[in-house]
């Protein structure tokens, strides 16, 4: 059996400032929905016998139209093409109280081939001479192995277990999200003649039969080195292969020393830098200035970088100054902050009385995961 493996495709995240002058959306939106559905047709010219999409299909538990309707043209897609789905929920995705349904009940409305794992158990699905074992995003660290309990492979198929969740080999790549959780390595068996694993946004090999597929698109600039596409597996060979997929491209130029530079030919300056790199159209582009005190940078009019945006999705100057570690732009959006902690380093740095501490962190963690369940559940803020 030949199967294609991707994830984390996040459809429906809304970046950045541009917009598509065509629909009015948000561009960046619009570009992912638009590369999905070229990745989907990609993936219908490999002819697989199966699609595994390992999670975090939509960004969000109540995900746009624009969303929903996207999947339903890639649907319609694969049953033209004959090929089934596979796909579990991932955390963006996975309801947080029993009051909200999960996305995916809509898929069961169409007529495309859907095995879709979903309500936080173990589902099995058998597809031709090949065994599905499907673990999705689940509410506590422990269901995982709950779930892979149950599990028993059979010796006359071939066995694929789908899961989401961080590889505790990987607990230092945590991208602090709600509901991230870790999967245990004992679970990543080599009884499974391929584990197909989504979360992780890089395309990784965590054991010699599983694989982060990696997500569809650059998210941060902190995954601007990461490989992206999706993975091809013959499962009579054992053969593991990159297949590239369309997405948005990014760059990350480094460092540019600007020391010495007057603030008037600072533009003149960045776009030499810029005609340096052969750059793609519509690329979202990184680059770290060093050399320039905060006085400088204040002198700095925006609208002179205005003309260099032209054509790219996205132009991100962050100025460095003396003690800044370069890791510190990594991450150039909101995705990959974990609230919680900040929240509680402030407070730990404010020199409260410890008893007025733990209460104050007590009820800011309580305050702040409830409103990031609240903003993944899509529910609106009270009046």
């Amino acid at each position: 059996m030949k199967i294609a493996h991707f994830a984390d495709t996040h459809l429906g995240l809304s970046q950045l400032a541009a917009i598509d002058p065509a629909t009015g959306m948000n561009m960046r939106e619009t570009l992912i929905y638009s590369n999905f559905l070229a990745a989907v047709e990609a993936i219908v010219r490999e002819k697989p016998d199966v699609i595994i999409h390992a999670g975090d299909l939509f960004d969000q538990v109540k995900p746009k139209t624009a969303a929903l309707t996207t999947v339903l043209d890639a649907l319609t897609r694969l049953d033209e093409a004959g090929i089934p789905l596979v796909l579990i929920s991932g955390n963006h995705s996975m309801p947080k109280t029993r009051y909200t349904r999960s996305p995916f009940t809509v898929l069961l409305y169409h007529h495309a081939t859907v095995h879709a794992a979903y309500s936080y158990r173990y589902e099995r699905v058998e597809i031709g001479d090949t065994l599905f074992h499907l673990i999705p995003n689940m509410l506590a660290p422990a269901d995982y192995r709950h779930a892979f309990d149950k599990i028993a492979c059979d010796g006359g198929f071939h066995n694929v277990l789908v899961s989401h969740g961080l590889a505790s080999t990987l607990r230092d790549k945590r991208l602090r999200t709600v509901a991230e959780l870790e999967i245990d390595a004992t679970i990543l068996s080599d009884a499974f003649d391929y584990i197909a694993l989504g979360h992780y946004h890089g395309q990784v090999e965590v054991a010699a039969n599983a694989w982060y597929s990696g997500s569809l698109e650059y998210l941060t600039y902190g995954e601007v080195r990461d490989l992206k596409g999706g993975l091809g597996i013959d499962l009579s060979r054992g053969e593991i292969t990159h297949l590239p997929l369309p997405h948005t491209p990014m760059m990350d130029l480094g460092v540019l020393d600007c020391a010495g530079t007057h603030p008037r030919d600072f533009s003149a300056r960045l776009a030499d830098a810029l005609a340096t790199h052969a750059i793609p159209q519509g690329a979202m582009v990184r680059v770290r200035i060093a050399g320039l005190d905060g006085e400088r940078v204040k002198q700095i009019r925006p609208r002179d970088l205005a003309p260099l945006r032209e054509g790219l999705l996205d132009l991100s100057v962050r100025f460095l100054t003396p003690g800044d570690e370069p890791v510190m732009a990594e991450r150039d959006d909101l995705i990959g902050i974990d609230y919680v902690e900040e929240f509680a380093a402030f407070v730990q740095r404010s020199n409260l009385k410890p008893a007025d501490e733990a209460a104050v962190i007590t009820r800011g963690r309580d305050a702040i995961t409830r409103a990031l369940q609240q903003r993944d559940e899509g529910i609106p803020d009270a009046p």
